[in-house]
């Protein structure tokens, strides 16, 4: 099983909280603003390293404390795990098998969470951002080498973006369009790679969800007729425009489609819902087969924004992937929910077995 116990101190409105998790699915009842989303938002920083609700750190911190401490259990491998996480106004430490570690990486490989929540449909509406971090976390789990390739784009990347801030000349920009386009290219091949086995399972839960299938549509983010190499050399004249490097996967994107029209422009927004939850449980699947028993799916109000017959149809495509599932809800009485499971009412930051 993914994680379990959990512990959060100090984060958000939960000053002091330690569970004893179950295997299948657990689910957190209680009002709205009683601490709820607050806990699965807790659960999620200790396996990714940010929040899904917001980009300021400092923001999570309790009131009136200096830092919040997050812990957990992972048994999904061989051994179980401890995992941590301190993060303090002007830092943050991570902790896996009770050794410090550099960053949030060894955590993820031992927790990968995913989220499915109200503003799931941003996945659809907003920029590239979005999606080019949803494959990137996808990759990082089937691609031993993509971490490492990763940092050597945007190592190059920076050093690039440096010297035209500075004017430099086109030597010193050449200096780093060698590194920035080997590695360049091998991200972008393995972020193809990662969508072709995407694909099979997209179009089966997209059946499921919608009656049609999901498919992703990749843009490497240049002129894909000529190599990065070439896009860089000749796009030099822009890029001093602008001071900063326009081609690169850095740029890249993946437009969702379903049934072969573009989702953005032809869902309603309760079906792009569906469409972003189907992305997040076919990648679910994919990371169950690489590692399986690790994977935790965080569940926060289902039922907003669905209708009953969508909501049936997605708690059978939840049900279907094998993670451990962390479900918030207003009622216990959400169709669907598996039989195994435990119960806890939640309650002005306090949480507590049923």
């Amino acid at each position: 099983m993914p994680l379990s116990w959990f512990r959060a101190e100090q984060f958000r409105c939960l000053a002091s909280v330690e569970l004893e998790l179950d295997p299948a699915a657990n689910i957190f009842v209680g009002p709205n603003a009683s601490g709820k989303t607050s806990l699965l938002e807790a659960a999620f920083f200790l396996g990714r390293g940010r929040s899904f609700r917001s980009r300021q750190r400092d923001s999570l911190i309790h009131y009136g404390q200096d830092a919040f401490v997050l812990a957990g259990r992972s048994s999904g491998g061989v051994v179980p795990v401890m995992l941590g996480v301190r993060a303090r106004r002007n830092g943050t430490d991570w902790q896996a098998g009770g050794t410090p570690v550099g960053g949030v990486a060894a955590l993820a490989e031992q927790f990968p969470a995913q989220v499915i929540d109200p503003e799931i449909h941003k996945l659809l509406e907003e920029g590239p951002g979005r999606r080019r971090r949803f494959l990137d976390w996808g990759v990082f789990h089937v691609e031993p080498t993509f971490l490492t390739t990763w940092r050597r784009y945007h190592l190059a990347l920076r050093q690039r973006n440096a010297a035209l801030k500075q004017d430099r000349a086109d030597s010193d920009l050449a200096a780093w369009e060698q590194e920035l386009a080997a590695s360049g290219e091998a991200l972008a091949r393995q972020r193809e790679a990662y969508l072709a086995r995407l694909q099979d399972p997209l179009r089966a839960i997209g059946e499921a969800l919608l009656g049609s299938p999901i498919t992703l549509v990749h843009s490497r983010g240049w002129d894909e007729k000529r190599p990065l190499l070439e896009a860089l050399e000749a796009d030099r004249g822009r890029d001093r425009r602008y001071r900063a490097t326009q081609s690169g996967p850095h740029r890249g994107d993946a437009t969702v489609e379903v049934g072969g029209r573009t989702a953005k422009d032809h869902v309603s927004r309760g079906q792009q819902k569906m469409v972003a939850a189907g992305l997040m449980l076919a990648q679910l699947q994919i990371q169950e087969q690489e590692r399986p028993g690790r994977s935790a799916l965080l569940l926060d109000d289902p039922a907003a924004e669905l209708d009953h017959d969508n909501l049936a149809r997605l708690m059978a495509a939840v049900r279907a992937v094998p993670a451990q599932l962390w479900v918030t809800s207003l009622r216990g009485d959400i169709p669907g929910l598996p039989e195994r499971g435990r119960m806890f009412h939640v309650e002005q930051g306090a949480i507590r077995p049923d």
